[in-house]
């Protein structure tokens, strides 16, 4: 890497991938509870994306799946004896519960955590704040494994700068990276969009159906955090009624890459004012805003509730265009697809579309963009990165055999007690650590 540029690391969809449901707001993942998941195909799935990306000269980085099923939860509840004993009690009782607690949603890292360049920030370093997650029960089981597996790939401390997540409570509710636009050159100061669902503390306005995941007060704190330069940050709130509609994050109706933001028309509470604001802060900065809204008669909230369009990933080219990575069910919806063709054929700055099939991740309800966390390097920050998380094709083809040897081709909710299952995704998880370099990042392990 010889210039500034962005960075996606991509979670390795885990063991135990299945259909639970667990995700009230998420319409797919609550349409496709209790099917039939085949973690070993979500896997090849996800690194085939990874491995196509990186094969076009994008910077491509995996982090790797959580413990689960996660007995050491399960011990914080009262429940006592051997891990097999604990299993089959809780799959007795309360099978709900083990499947929050075996879930694989650490895959969609879009929610692993907030991260700011050091473009932005006051001290000059990449600063990470894993997020909270504290909406979900089976998601906020997730932060302190988050943490240790940032801190073992971006371990420089001259370089990164590590926070702990938010205090767990309502007030501070924090999905990460999933509610949070950066706009600008990579080379130089931007500005963080952070995009909230609700301010506890002021107008209670709200999404009335769905629940508000991202808070205005999680993203002031983040941004505090992350020392970012008043000039390089702004607020604003989410579209209620999108939310109320399936847009549980902001990251369901707009992606944003470089100078430009690809949105639906209803993304925003205001969507003007955002529009105006970012073009007079970024020309403040010396650069251009380059919007792209997608009206609403174009294509509905809930036509892009159901093929992800804007769930998508925006890639700069060496040409100075941009790549559009989407899945297969955007291509398989005519007036959707038909949009997306037509904007990329009118001289538009994105050019090249590629598409990806996701199904198992998508039956989630997780598309390109929730699967890849961005992180902006310049060259140091890159070298200082743990360089066997990076993806060549020799990784591709180690991670490929690792899932062979190890990943269950078919798995359903009932299948979460097999005291086999633990001990072949601890296994399967001690291998990977030593493949990727890690060190002991789980609790199994220490």
């Amino acid at each position: 890497m010889t210039h500034t540029k962005e960075m996606n690391f991509d979670g390795l969809v885990g063991p135990t991938h299945h259909y639970a449901g667990l995700s009230f707001g998420n319409e797919a993942s609550t349409r496709h509870r209790l099917m039939q998941a085949n973690p070993r195909l979500a896997a090849r799935q996800g690194l085939a994306k990874m491995k196509a990306l990186a094969d076009a000269g994008f910077a491509q980085g995996i982090l790797p799946p959580h413990e689960r099923p996660h007995l050491p939860s399960l011990r914080r509840m009262g429940f006592s004896g051997s891990d097999q004993e604990i299993l089959a009690r809780v799959a007795a009782a309360e099978p709900q519960l083990l499947s929050a607690v075996s879930s694989a949603s650490a895959m969609w890292v879009a929610n692993a955590a907030t991260v700011s360049p050091s473009a932005d920030s006051i001290d000059g370093r990449v600063h990470f704040t894993a997020a909270n997650l504290h909406s979900k029960f089976h998601r906020a089981i997730e932060a302190d494994t988050t943490s240790a597996i940032l801190a073992a790939i971006f371990a420089s401390p001259s370089h990164f700068r590590h926070h702990s997540p938010l205090i767990q409570n309502g007030l501070f509710s924090d999905e990460g990276a999933a509610n949070h636009n950066r706009l600008g050159s990579f080379k130089k100061p931007g500005i963080q969009m952070f995009v909230y669902g609700k301010d506890m503390l002021g107008d209670a306005t709200g999404p009335l159906r769905y629940p508000a995941r991202q808070t205005l007060q999680a993203s002031q704190a983040v941004a505090r955090l992350h020392q970012l330069r008043p000039e390089c940050s702004m607020f604003v709130q989410q579209n209620p009624a999108a939310i109320d509609l399936g847009v549980f994050h902001n990251d369901v109706i707009s992606v944003s890459n470089e100078q430009v933001l690809f949105y639906h028309q209803q993304a925003f509470a205001d969507t003007g004012a955002v529009r105006e604001q970012l073009t007079r802060r970024l020309a403040a900065l010396e650069q251009q805003f380059v919007p792209i809204e997608v009206p609403a008669d174009r294509v509905s909230i809930a036509d892009a509730v159901q093929t992800y369009l804007f769930n998508s990933q925006l890639l700069s080219k060496a040409n100075g265009k941009m790549t559009i990575v989407v899945p297969e069910e955007v291509r398989g919806h005519r007036a959707v697809w038909e949009t997306l063709n037509d904007l990329t054929a009118d001289g538009s700055v994105i050019d090249q579309i590629q598409v990806f099939d996701l199904r198992e991740s998508m039956r989630n309800g997780g598309g390109p963009a929730c699967l890849r966390l961005r992180v902006q390097l310049t060259p140091d920050e890159y070298q200082a990165v743990n360089q066997r998380v990076i993806m060549t094709p020799a990784r591709f083809d180690e991670l490929n055999q690792w899932v062979d040897r190890h990943y269950r081709d078919r798995l359903c909710q009932q299948d979460l007690a097999c005291p086999q299952l633990l001990n072949e995704v601890r296994t399967a998880l001690d291998e990977l650590t030593q493949l990727l370099g890690l060190g002991s990042i789980y609790d199994f392990q220490r």
